[in-house]
């Protein structure tokens, strides 16, 4: 495997394509925006969402699917979940049964209720059987840029496929580990988000580091619950893309779902804190999905709930928590 196709220049993308960057021949990094994407080509640095990290001169920038797709042999996806579907049937033309094929992307469609790489490869199964993998794990994209340590997962049924991104990718900075369970690990990534909202939601009112633990711990909780109703296993949610992904985004100052809380906790609304965004924040468009996931399966998700309350229902952030706290009582 001597070429990569990144597909989505945003910060993630970006980080993701300067630590890969040395493993591979030759890199492609797409941007979706014409003008950002000759912009980035001709200064090496993406100013709009990873501004002050230097692209690496083997990493070619396009907006072009062909350019960018053409001899790839591992294609990595870091689109948002809503564009994936679109994205990928423009790319189908130049797609081959020889590629491997990696989902970066933390969410759910809407809609369809279905993980990235089921996304992925129904779309490409209009032409043939993909090789799919997903990568998940607690990672921010400045801390990757800076060639921090970082571990993440790679996630396939298929333990070859798995094993082949696992020796592709890893290196000096970034360090993966192999998992079976693309259920559990797919769930993990999404479901954090949510719960991220939920942990800024009581950084902005105040409420102390107590009240961050438990909502922590009982969000693993339901995203352990949730998976495992899906058909994946509890040990991926005590890992990496679950309990390690979900506390750095609910206790990370970088991370865009929990500063959602933080603001909807100041009394902003949700639609003027979406519109001040530059990136996406996956979790408020992953709520719902997560909430009709969990009425499919039968699962009780409390914090979920009450998070769709929040972000959908006008729900008070102060009424969210005493709903949460009056709750009937249980056992752990």
């Amino acid at each position: 495997m001597r070429n990569l196709a990144i597909v989505g220049g945003g910060s993630w993308g970006t980080a993701l394509a300067i630590v890969l960057a040395p493993r591979f021949a030759r890199t492609t990094l797409w941007i979706f925006e014409p003008d950002l994407a000759r912009q980035v080509h001709a200064t090496r640095i993406n100013d709009t969402y990873l501004p002050s990290f230097e692209i690496p001169s083997n990493v070619e920038v396009t907006s072009n699917l062909e350019s960018a797709l053409e001899a790839a042999d591992v294609v990595l996806s870091v689109l948002p979940s809503h564009l994936v579907r679109a994205i990928y049937g423009e790319m189908l033309p130049f797609l081959r049964p020889s590629m491997l094929f990696v989902s970066a992307t933390k969410g759910l469609e809407n809609g369809t209720l279905l993980r990235m790489s089921e996304v992925i490869r129904q779309v490409i199964g209009r032409s043939f059987d993909p090789q799919v993998a997903a990568i998940s794990g607690p990672t921010f994209a400045r801390e990757v840029a800076r060639l921090y340590p970082t571990a993440l997962v790679v996630a396939s049924p298929d333990a070859a496929l798995s094993n082949a991104i696992q020796s592709a990718f890893s290196g000096p900075t970034l360090r993966l580990y192999t998992c079976s369970d693309t259920i559990g690990v797919e769930i993990g990534g999404a479901i954090k988000n949510v719960v991220a909202i939920g942990a800024g939601v009581l950084e902005g009112m105040g409420l102390g580091h107590n009240a961050t633990a438990a909502l922590i711990t009982r969000g693993l909780a339901e995203m352990t619950r949730l998976a495992v109703a899906m058909g994946g296993q509890s040990s991926t949610l005590a890992g990496l893309a679950g309990l390690g992904d979900l506390v750095l985004t609910c206790t990370g100052g970088l991370s865009r779902n929990r500063n959602v809380g933080i603001e909807l906790a100041k009394g902003r609304k949700l639609a003027e804190i979406i519109d001040s965004m530059q990136m996406v924040a996956e979790g408020v468009k992953t709520t719902n999905a997560a909430r009709q996931l969990a009425e499919r399966h039968g699962v009780d998700m409390p914090i979920v709930e009450q998070m769709h309350q929040i972000l959908n229902l006008g729900l008070s952030p102060n009424e969210a928590v005493r709903r949460l706290m009056l709750r009937s009582l249980r056992q752990e």
